[in-house]
């Protein structure tokens, strides 16, 4: 609810369905290379494939390459020869939505390789919320949202006070809306190369390096197009200015085509965090787009004309201030008002859209987060109701400057409590943003026959006449895994089986993965694979299909740590 922000980074992450050589494999030769495919295409110059041997040496001979026959494999060279015994492969890619996704799995060249030592795993940390990347991130929202804001004050809201009240001035408010355009046109960019280095793991300084991988990713092709968009409403922005004549009191042609072209602009740069981030992902696709441009353009309008009003209330001559702030002050509280009531509508319809489940609203961080924004807008909102109901009543009904002095300081105070709140909500939207929202599999987890982990699973749980031990081992993140099944019935073990397990991610909206597990023992189905690819809640759904018998689904909800 009150998705305050721009470009949702929250996307479905790629994950691993096929290796070769396969996990835990013991090989009687050893392999030319190792070959990994995802579930999407994958940017190699993003990409670490990591083959080292049980004293940590590195066994590659290559850099990365996209396989020539498969888009969504990637391929890294191995040396010659490889000796007997066991390897990690630990690797980590980007996927086509910008987001960091790693595990790590190991293979042996026999034919004797001994039993599996236990490796180092490396860890390249998550860094979606790391502080230089959440502030760069805040500082695109707010200037950009600002920076539009401010315009439509000034050429809209604020124009008749030069008009109305002699010897007063816009000037300082278009200066404004100048500041912010810059400090937006630098923000973007420079958030742009830092999240680029962090995923390419490179310095962000290295800026000849970074540049021609801003386009490789949908992520940066978005913010490049974001950056493109807003210097184009800063150009059509500052051209409606300089043609604007606020003292006349109907615009020429030529001010109409240059304001109604930087207002085109400004709807444009408005709608590119929707259609490339996570709404354009949500169904339905259309709805979620709609939701998430209203929901900016009334947020925008929001924030930068509280902005301008601080600025036009410390800018007019103190003889003047009271007059000029009659004339703006129910303008913009209109505007305001509006531009609150839309907030509201959009971010109600955009968590009914992500939120599987209400619980989800408290479960998970995504949800905690929204929860945040919400006291934020929502002390917001009460500031806003005093300047409606008892500042602009007082200004209105004041006859001179010593009368209206106490409606305006309260004007001022409320006016900057509310900005300050509103600059912490779009803090909270940067984080946000970097969160995924709940994944649909959440809802699930009400039909969950045991919540298990962190930590060795071993749980017992009944399906009708069945029992069925299920056994995760280590379960962590990152690393193989060994999942299995023992299925009895009436105490006997159910032989040759059909058991298929699939495992959702519920902490985000990623592809299921399903493994075939095979009897190693009577009634005991088990495969290892590396599939818990990231911490969090996990659903292990069993779908079993017994020889002769009714197909049944047993879920488990599992937690992973690192």
């Amino acid at each position: 609810m009150l998705t305050l922000g721009l470009p949702q980074a929250a996307f479905a992450h790629a994950y691993l369905v096929h290796t070769v050589p396969e996990a835990s494999v013991v090989l009687n030769a050893p392999p030319p290379q190792a070959a990994l495919t995802f579930d999407e295409a994958v940017e190699p110059r993003f990409a670490v494939i990591s083959v080292t041997n049980t004293l940590g040496h590195q066994e590659t001979s290559g850099p990365v390459q996209r396989s020539p026959a498969d888009p969504d494999t990637l391929i890294v060279p191995l040396r010659p020869h490889l000796p007997e015994g066991w390897y990690l492969v630990y690797w980590r890619a980007i996927s086509v939505d910008g987001h960091p996704v790693q595990s790590a799995f190991t293979f042996a060249v026999g034919p004797n390789p001994g039993p599996a030592p236990q490796f180092v795993v490396p860890n390249i940390s998550q860094t979606a919320t790391t502080p230089r990347l959440l502030v760069a991130r805040w500082l695109v929202f707010l200037t950009v949202m600002a920076a539009i804001g401010l315009f439509v004050l000034r050429i809209a809201i604020a124009r008749p006070v030069m008009r109305r009240v002699p010897g007063t001035s816009l000037r300082t408010v278009s200066a404004a809306f100048v500041v912010a355009s810059v400090l937006g046109l630098v923000a973007i960019p420079l958030y742009l190369d830092i999240s680029t280095a962090i995923d390419s793991l490179h310095s962000a300084f290295d800026v000849s390096a970074l540049v021609p991988l801003f386009r490789v990713t949908a992520f940066g092709r978005s913010y490049v197009d974001l950056e493109i968009c807003f210097a184009l409403f800063c150009a059509a922005a500052g051209i409606a200015l300089w043609l604007d004549r606020p003292e006349r009191e109907h615009r020429s042609v030529a001010e109409l085509l240059s304001t109604s072209g930087a207002l085109l602009a400004a709807a444009a740069v408005l709608l590119v965090p929707g259609l490339a981030g996570h709404a354009a992902q949500t169904a339905p696709r259309g709805v979620s787009v709609m939701l998430d441009w209203v929901h900016l353009v009334s947020g925008s309008l929001w924030i930068g004309g509280l902005i301008g009003l601080l600025v036009l209330w410390r800018s007019l001559p103190a003889l003047q201030r009271l007059a000029g702030l009659v004339v703006c002050v129910p303008r913009f509280s209109n505007v305001a008002f509006f531009s609150v009531v839309f907030l509201l509508a959009s971010g109600v319809g955009a968590t009914v859209i992500h939120m599987p489940i209400l619980a989800a609203l408290w479960e998970t961080s995504y949800g905690k987060t929204i929860l945040v924004k919400i006291g934020l807008l929502a002390a917001a909102m009460l500031l806003g109701a005093v300047n409606l109901l008892r500042s602009k009543p007082r200004l209105v009904a004041a006859r001179d400057a010593d009368a209206g002095r106490p409606a305006a300081a309260l004007l001022r105070r409320t006016i900057s409590g509310e900005t300050l709140l509103l600059t912490a909500a779009v803090f909270a939207a940067a984080l946000l943003s970097s969160l995924a929202p709940p994944a649909a599999a959440l809802a699930k987890e009400g039909s969950a026959l045991a919540k298990v982990g962190p930590g060795p699973v071993g749980t017992v749980v009944h399906q009708g006449p069945y029992t069925l031990r299920v056994l995760v081992h280590p379960n962590k993140a990152v690393v193989p895994n060994s999942f299995a099944l023992a299925l009895t019935k009436n105490g006997k073990p159910v032989r040759r089986a059909d058991v298929t397990l699939s495992l959702s991610m519920l902490d985000m909206q990623m592809a299921n993965q399903e493994l075939q597990l095979t009897e190693t023992r009577p009634g005991i189905y088990a495969r290892p694979a590396p599939a818990l690819v990231m911490v969090g809640h996990w659903g292990l759904e069993f779908n079993v299909t017994p020889k002769g018998g009714t197909p049944f689904t047993a879920l488990v909800v599992d937690h992973a740590t690192g």
